[in-house]
């Protein structure tokens, strides 16, 4: 249960530091797509590599 607050919480602030920039926020989004992954327990089919398979 804290993880997955502290996850939520890391999230957030991750969040707040988007610009609307793609090409500024795509390390940020990049982040948060495997924190979100991580707290939903989710990884690519297939493949035994994080995020290889949807190619983020």
């Amino acid at each position: 249960m804290e993880a997955t607050s502290n996850l939520n919480n890391e999230i957030e602030s991750l969040k707040s530091k988007l610009t609307g920039n793609m090409l500024e926020d795509m390390e940020i989004r990049d982040q948060i797509h495997n924190l979100e992954m991580k707290k939903n327990g989710v990884k690519p089919e297939d493949s035994h590599f994080d995020c290889i398979g949807c190619g983020s």
